[in-house]
């Protein structure tokens, strides 16, 4: 019976551990190309990110042979003496740890050989006796299949430590901040004690448990005879040099945005366009000047640094991205939307050159009043000062709002939007007549991300080419040609021309840079939103600061605070490289014009040198530079909503009629509700005040024409 019922129960525990025995394939080297998630990698491979989430240590794995000798015989004098010579299973080390724990009435050995333990990490269980049993004859068939090189280095690479931190390499990062083969040889020493117990050996919280356990280590190395009295003496001696680790750089939301667009990357580690270096510098820079803006109640910014000769993102900035207390630190403002200001000016007058104007057109700076939606907006200057009659290339220079919307009702919204569009900018994707002239000055919204896609064609001579952000990406974007390249040279020539911006910035201004660069600041209405874009021959740089709980800044403008970073991050980037100037357009020809009148060099004008594009007239001739004006109503707007001042007597309240300003006139007739009111020899007419809905149309007659020229029905109501 007692046979029998060995017998059965033998075979019942043979079927049942052949049953529970996994097999090993290939594991111990596939499973650790299934990251959950990548490592970014700079331009010269420097990490951008540390991530322990995924199961395995992926990413820091050395080979057998790149381990200290005396790492390894410390972790073999630890954790397994015999791993040379069992197969799989210390039996001797098994019945003497079961002695020691039944005498202690307590479990103080667990015997388990370095192979089991590898065992353990492939195929965990709960630990129980029965889990022991399977354990052994996996760590046997384990050491069949593997030679004890192969499972001695996975052991090294995958043991757990603290901090989820798996492998020597990892550990040695976490306590110490450096890599193995730096380590003294009691930091060794620590290392192979803590895989016992991270947590209560923590050299933090625990110093004196895990010296004692190092000392434990030591005198039985030198039992086993490893090292002598002499090397006995220098261990003791040596210190812990612990220090937390930390990553140089933080480019943490621009990691998150590549992640973004692309959520299922299956690769280990990911190569970006990223200069870790340039990345820290413009990091210490930005978080310098708002350190000192505190006061003018700026609390965050942004830097965006592209190589325009590829194309590739080389920093992404963004404020205080290291000091997580700050407000909004982690939110990534570099693809948040916000309003550029006068930033958008260099295209529009791109657009106008392109449909005839020229650098030396001129436009008329005088106050103006125009209709915006239901009522009427008085447009000026920043200074409040007008210069009358000025050309193209000081009205952008200066970044006079006046010029500005001059020259969008020649250009026309559509065809404005239409071109940004074509440079990149796809935030301003709503209706024209939603933006109206405004748009000029920036009224919509836009990203530092698309604003500074959109500086690089004008610095790439119009072409439009993808910014890139990964290894290799640049070659596989295709470029297109999406402007001319006159036009482009021309807009970056009047950029970096300290003259034609004078008159607002003065001659010493903080954007008249020590080698030529393309400049253009921005700022929004109440001060929201100040921006600062700059291109030279290698380089385009976006800068925006503001508040991201759109507050507004105290006064601070795009040359009063991102200029300062502008300047500093182009000092950086033009650091030990040779620089060259702008280039400049075989096509364009530069002619004296007479500052007056834009017209050749005549008499005694003062005069002035201007850039021509040789293919037109105008080269020669420029008897068609003074802006021609369509005949139209200034005031009122079609739609105005009027409302009359109870304050005043009915019979003074009057509304002047106004046309915009025409060239040799003879007389206006106005009808309102298709009824003659009046007949006037200007453009301007006082309307007494009534009440009601009214329909307002002019004929005009120039001198020596006589037909007539008859203008659009507008509809206004009076309240």
């Amino acid at each position: 019976l007692i046979f029998g019922l060995a017998f059965l129960g033998t075979t019942g525990l043979f079927f049942w551990t052949k049953k529970q025995i996994k097999p090993f394939s290939n594991e111990i080297y596939t499973i650790l190309q299934t990251p959950k998630k990548a490592v970014f990698l700079d331009r010269y491979a420097k990490p951008l990110n540390v991530t322990y989430e995924n199961h395995w240590n992926v990413y820091n794995v050395v080979h057998i042979h790149e381990v200290p000798e005396f790492l390894k015989e410390a972790f073999l004098v630890s954790e397994d003496k015999n791993f040379y010579t069992h197969n799989g299973v210390d039996w001797l080390a098994r019945i003497h740890a079961a002695l020691q724990n039944i005498s202690s009435l307590k479990v103080v050995r667990g015997a388990s050989t370095i192979t089991e333990q590898v065992v353990r990490m492939l195929h965990p269980r709960s630990r129980r006796i029965t889990s022991r049993w399977i354990e052994g004859f996996e760590a046997a068939n384990l050491e069949e299949k593997f030679s004890k090189l192969e499972i001695l280095e996975f052991y090294l690479n995958q043991i757990p430590y603290g901090g989820k931190r798996r492998g020597v390499v990892q550990a040695a990062l976490y306590y110490f901040d450096r890599d193995i083969s730096t380590l003294n040889e009691k930091e060794m020493l620590a290392l192979a004690v803590l895989v016992r117990s991270p947590k209560w050996l923590d050299p933090y919280k625990n110093p004196k448990k895990l010296a004692k356990s190092v000392e434990n280590l030591l005198q039985r190395m030198y039992e086993h005879g490893l090292i002598d009295k002499v090397k006995l003496a220098n261990i003791q001696q040596e210190k812990l040099d612990l220090k937390k680790p930390r990553l140089e750089v933080n480019a943490q939301q621009f990691i998150h945005f590549i992640s973004e667009k692309y959520p299922n990357s299956s690769e280990l580690s990911i190569h970006t366009t990223l200069d870790a270096e340039l990345q820290t510098t413009v990091q210490k820079i930005l978080d310098t000047t708002l350190d000192g803006l505190k006061k003018e109640k700026v609390s965050n910014g942004a830097v965006l640094v592209v190589d325009h000769q590829t194309n590739e993102i080389l920093a992404w900035v963004v404020g205080y991205a290291t000091q997580k207390e700050k407000a909004f630190s982690q939110m990534n403002p570099v693809v948040i939307k916000r309003q550029p200001g006068s930033a958008l000016k260099p295209f529009l007058y791109a657009k106008a050159i392109e449909k005839g104007w020229s650098a030396a057109t001129l436009i008329n700076d005088a106050p103006l009043e125009e209709g915006v939606g239901l009522g009427m907006h008085s447009y000026h200057n920043y200074s409040h000062l007008n210069y009358g009659d000025i050309s193209l290339r000081e009205a952008l220079g200066n970044s006079l709002n006046i010029p500005a919307i001059k020259t969008i009702q020649f250009v026309g919204v559509k065809e404005f939007l239409e071109l940004l569009h074509s440079f990149g900018i796809t935030t301003l994707n709503q209706h024209p007549n939603l933006y109206g002239d405004g748009i000029a000055l920036g009224n919509g919204e836009v990203t530092l991300y698309d604003l500074t896609q959109a500086y690089t064609v004008l610095a790439r001579m119009g072409d439009f080419k993808r910014l890139s952000f990964l290894e290799g990406e640049s070659t596989l974007t295709p470029t297109k040609r999406v402007f001319s390249e006159d036009i482009a040279s021309l807009i970056a020539d009047i950029l970096s021309d300290p003259s034609a911006r004078a008159k607002e910035f003065g001659y010493n201004s903080i954007l008249n840079f020590p080698t030529q660069t393309a400049v253009k600041t921005g700022t929004s209405s109440d001060y929201r939103d100040a921006w600062a874009m700059g291109f030279n021959d290698k380089y385009t740089v976006g800068v925006w600061f503001g508040n991201l709980d759109y507050q507004s800044m105290n006064k601070i403008t795009g040359s009063s605070g991102p200029a300062h970073v502008l300047r500093n991050v182009f000092h950086e980037l033009n650091r030990n490289r040779q620089t060259h100037e702008l280039f400049l357009s075989s096509n364009l020809i530069r002619k004296k014009i007479c500052i007056k009148d834009a017209k050749p060099l005549h008499d005694n004008c003062e005069y002035r040198d201007e850039l021509f594009i040789a293919s037109r007239e105008d080269v020669t001739v420029a008897e068609d530079q003074q802006l021609p004006e369509e005949i139209r109503f200034k005031k009122p707007s079609n739609g105005l909503l009027l409302a009359s001042d109870p304050r005043i007597l009915d019979r003074d309240e009057y509304f002047q009629f106004e046309l915009t300003k025409i060239e040799n006139l003879d007389k206006v007739k106005w009808y309102l509700n298709n009824n003659w009111i009046a007949t006037t020899s200007t453009n301007k007419y006082d309307w007494k005040l009534s009440q009601g809905k009214f329909q307002l149309k002019a004929q005009v007659w120039l001198q020596g024409n006589p037909q007539p020229f008859k203008t659009k029905t507008i509809e206004f109501v009076v309240q």
